[in-house]
C-alpha cells in the first residue's frame, strides 16, 4: 500500500508587493495550520517523509505541521518542482517517489491538489481549502502505478472551528 497525504498551504497574504513564491502566511493561516495539525495524529502513518513546495507559504505551513506532529524539521524535503498549480505536474512528481517510502506527506498548491484528489480519490471535493488535509490510500506497492485510490480522511479548518 502507498499512502499520500496532501495538504494545501495555509492562507497567505496578498498585501505586500512580493513575487508569488515569496508570499507569507496570514495570521489566520498560521492559526488554521496549528488547528488542523493538532487534529491529525490519528491519521498519519507511523513512518513517512515530508515534501514541500519551496514557496514560502508552503514551507511555513510544513514547518508548523512538522513541529506539531514531532517530525524533525531538518528532514523536510524542499522541492522546487512542487511549486506548481498543475495536477499533471504534481502527478509526475508523486509518481517519481522512491518505493522505499510507503507514505508521503506533501505540502503544495491549488488547483494541483484539488484536481489530483478528484482524479485519484473516490470522493469528489469541490475545493481543498487552505490548510486542508486529504489522506489517500493506494492499493499498490509502486508509486509509478498509482491509480484510483481511497480517501481515508478529510480535515478542513472550517470543520474544526
Amino acid at each position: 500500500m502507498k499512502n499520500l497525504i496532501l495538504i494545501r498551504h495555509a492562507k497567505s497574504s496578498w498585501e505586500s508587493p512580493l513575487h508569488d513564491k515569496d508570499r507569507a502566511l496570514k495570521t489566520q493561516g498560521i492559526q488554521d495550520a496549528h488547528i488542523v495539525s493538532s487534529h491529525i495524529s490519528d491519521y498519519i502513518p507511523k513512518t513517512y517523509i515530508i515534501w514541500t513546495s519551496s514557496a514560502r507559504r508552503a514551507t511555513h505551513t510544513a514547518l508548523i505541521f512538522a513541529q506539531n506532529i514531532s517530525y524533525p524539521v531538518e528532514c523536510i524535503v524542499y522541492k522546487d518542482d512542487l511549486y506548481t498549480f498543475e495536477e499533471k505536474k504534481l502527478e509526475k512528481i508523486i509518481k517519481s517517489c522512491s518505493n522505499i517510502f510507503e507514505s508521503v506527506i506533501l505540502f503544495g498548491h491549488n488547483g494541483a491538489i484539488t484536481n489530483f484528489v478528484n482524479k485519484f480519490g473516490d470522493v469528489f471535493i469541490e475545493n481543498v481549502p487552505t490548510a486542508g488535509f486529504v489522506s489517500l490510500k493506494f492499493d499498490t506497492d509502486d508509486w509509478k502505478k498509482i491509480k484510483k485510490g481511497k480517501i481515508e480522511k478529510i480535515i478542513f479548518p472550517k470543520d474544526l472551528k
